[in-house]
């Protein structure tokens, strides 16, 4: 996830301090609209059983590149971009983000055989949404440093209503910046995002080339997303893997946060990777491949 506005940059820095520096009936998808269809696009490489990788904010299906070479010699993966992020066109003004990406992600899994999914941030609270609303749609779950409540970052007693106010101001801010502005906050955002100084400019160039008004409608209700009240009636397998970054002073409180934020989440697996930022795969891919492995074959 990037966040590239000066109003926007507060999120950032709740989710550098506690990471790093950071319709439905069981069963059922949704039936395909016209007006639904073009909200995320699917590369398919390999063999095997089903592997969904969905990227996050901001972010392009290519921060999922490596993983997907080395998974597609067992699976068949499904590499998803989400529409407005990166250089691919959004064409719904703006009108809403997440729930129409969702239900087509639902669409998308319910042509395969009960695929195993795994999300990065944004991607990973897209995740743990169809679990809640399509129980049986997919085999396990796994959520790459995200929360069911991006809210909590900025306090543990936050509420959707408490943290609307910032999420309009994200909103409008980023709508709002010049060019010169949004790179330099992209700049700096990247640096919060990886250990890996030869990764930042990945995360900067897509989100430059995302569309604003997908920017700025994704991450308005992102934070005011709260997924924590379905999580006792899950039933989904479902693993949370998130970063530690023990080279900052806040990154013992990470455990702490992500802990509290699932715990009421039946039979979750928590894991944690150390050295890291946001970006596990940038920073700890040798490590995240070996959870992914654990996670696909238990």
């Amino acid at each position: 996830m990037a966040i590239s506005t000066p109003v926007g940059s507060v999120l950032v820095r709740a989710f550098v301090a506690i990471t790093a520096l950071f319709a439905a009936s069981v069963g059922a998808v949704p039936e395909a609209r016209a007006d639904n269809g073009d909200r995320i696009s699917v590369e398919v490489v390999g063999q095997g059983p089903d592997v969904i990788l969905v990227p996050g904010y901001a972010s392009t299906r290519e921060v999922w590149r490596e993983t997907a070479n080395t998974l597609s010699a067992r699976y068949r993966v499904h590499l998803v971009q989400l529409a407005g992020f990166g250089d691919v066109p959004w064409t719904h003004g703006d009108g809403p983000f997440l729930q129409p990406a969702i239900d087509e992600l639902a669409i998308y899994a319910g042509t395969l055989d009960r695929p195993a999914y795994i999300g990065h941030s944004m991607g990973g609270l897209m995740g743990l949404k169809l679990a809640q609303d399509h129980p049986g749609l997919l085999t396990k779950v796994m959520s790459v440093d995200s929360l069911p409540f991006y809210g909590s970052l900025f306090s543990s007693t936050a509420t959707i209503e408490s943290v609307r106010p910032a999420a309009e101001q994200m909103r409008t801010a980023i709508l709002g910046a010049s060019d010169e502005m949004f790179r330099n906050q992209q700049g700096m955002t990247a640096v919060a995002m990886t250990l890996k100084e030869e990764r930042r400019a990945e995360i900067v160039d897509a989100s430059i080339a995302s569309d604003r008004q997908a920017l700025a409608t994704a991450i308005s209700e992102l934070v005011v997303t709260d997924l924590r009240e379905g999580l006792p009636s899950m039933t989904t397998p479902f693993w949370v893997v998130y970063a530690l970054d023990n080279s900052s002073p806040y990154g013992a409180k990470s455990a702490e946060v992500w802990t509290r934020e699932y715990k009421a989440l039946p039979n979750v697996r928590m894991e944690a990777v150390q050295d890291s930022r946001h970006f596990i795969m940038f920073d700890q891919p040798e490590r995240l491949n070996a959870l992914i492995d654990a996670f696909l074959n238990p």
